[in-house]
């Protein structure tokens, strides 16, 4: 590994031991990758505070010992100063204002709490969303950044033209305590280029017919990064976003071009870098039926919960799910939970969106979701989401059956208390 001057120095120890430690950590991450250098980075998104069980005896030592353990892979405890580069929390385990709705464990909600105000004077900025660009952090094209989550790293990287790997809490610790990161994989601009090509051959517009594509993409390309060709429709942020959560999720795409949409990839020449095209995979009228199908894991259509926001709804899709709740009543054997950011709830609360929610008897969540929580209302056994992401995951996760439909569909199942989509 080729060290400037000052990485030499911070490996040393010129910047304290927790520097040093983490200096020694992304040396060993990146010698380990094949990398030859470190970049530089100013970016960087991960997960800093886990209020589980299993870390509640390490959090009785103090918080340097929980950060110095999970965030620097370090059993000697090390003084945590404050970051050196913007750096944020994404999801967490623990909604602080649902946490009774939630079923939390009082003392992990305290924990939570504490470890929130140790990382705040450390200057990671709780953000606590799976969406970080939503809420005010949002990297410039070519950017070099640090980020966990792989819905998030999928946007980094194809939407905002930013440039990162999928990273851990251990890297990301690490890189927020050195601005740095290892310069390998999508950071390099020639691994940045398409070698997948999807025909779209049938309408995709509304945002459930963006989460099926995507889930296609991930079943179709695995970990490669696909162009596409034959789109008729504009994306906007939030179908964008459900489009790369389901390719992450189904089969781990870290990067995508859409010519003429994203940054990159002005061009389909541009895409491919000037480089022959693969034979077209494609998507048409058949595929997206039986896509949408592999999406439902349910036989059972009576509705025990609704699920809304994964990756964390926007305002827009705050103010959709009021408009369509608003004097009705979800059934009472159906519970409602609609997930946003902080940040995006304080606008909802001001907007009136929350209370038309809370009339129809839904929640509004922040901070996390059921898959990363592992918390449901207690006897669950059948679920509906708008997330293809959300589908993937929480029938495995929460051992439950689940449906998968557009925003309409699951807000009209949530008042009729059984399931009226359709498999297409």
């Amino acid at each position: 590994m080729q060290l400037t001057d000052t990485e030499k120095a911070m490996r040393d120890g010129l910047n304290g031991p927790a520097v040093a430690r983490s200096m020694d950590l992304l040396i060993r991450y990146g010698e380990a990758l094949g990398a030859e250098r470190l970049v530089e980075t100013r970016n960087v998104a991960g997960a800093y505070n886990a209020s589980t069980p299993s870390v509640r005896s390490l959090a009785e030592e103090g918080f340097d010992r929980v950060f110095s353990e999970l965030n620097l892979d370090s059993d000697e405890v090390v003084d945590v100063p404050r970051m050196a580069v913007p750096t944020c929390q994404l999801i967490t385990g623990i909604d602080l204002d649902n946490h009774e709705l939630q079923g939390a464990d009082p003392a992990l909600v305290e924990m939570q709490r504490a470890g929130e105000k140790y990382l705040g004077k450390r200057g990671v900025n709780m953000m606590c969303t799976c969406t970080p660009y939503q809420v005010g952090n949002v990297p410039v094209q070519g950017e070099h950044c640090a980020w966990m989550e792989s819905s998030a790293v999928i946007y980094c990287n194809s939407v905002l033209g930013a440039r990162t790997n999928v990273e851990g809490k251990e890297s990301t610790g690490a890189a927020g305590l050195t601005g740095r990161i290892p310069y390998w994989g999508l950071h390099r601009r020639e691994n940045r280029l398409a070698n997948r090509l999807i025909r779209v051959e049938t309408e995709v517009n509304d945002m459930a017919d963006w989460g099926v594509l995507g889930y296609f993409t991930g079943f179709e390309v695995e970990e490669n990064k696909p162009a596409f060709e034959g789109l008729t429709h504009l994306p906007d942020l939030m179908k964008l976003k459900h489009f790369g959560a389901a390719a992450a999720s189904s089969g781990g795409v870290e990067m995508y071009h859409m010519p003429g949409i994203t940054p990159e990839a002005p061009t389909m020449d541009a895409a491919f870098g000037g480089t022959a095209r693969p034979e077209a995979i494609v998507f048409g009228e058949a595929e997206k039926r039986r896509t949408w199908a592999r999406l439902q894991n349910a036989t059972d259509r009576k509705l025990d919960f609704v699920m809304l926001g994964c990756p964390h709804n926007s305002i827009e899709q705050m103010s959709l799910v009021a408009e369509l709740l608003e004097g009705r009543k979800i059934h009472p054997d159906t519970a409602l939970w609609v997930h946003t950011p902080r940040a995006i709830r304080q606008i909802a609360d001001r907007s009136g969106y929350t209370d038309i929610i809370r009339a129809a008897g839904g929640e509004v969540m922040s901070d996390t979701c059921p898959s990363i929580s592992r918390r449901m209302p207690a006897g669950v056994r059948v679920i509906a989401t708008d997330s293809a992401k959300q589908a993937h995951y929480l029938p495995a996760i929460g051992k439950v059956q689940g449906w998968f439909g557009s925003v309409q569909q699951c807000v009209d199942s949530a008042v009729a208390g059984e399931w009226l989509g359709v498999v297409r």
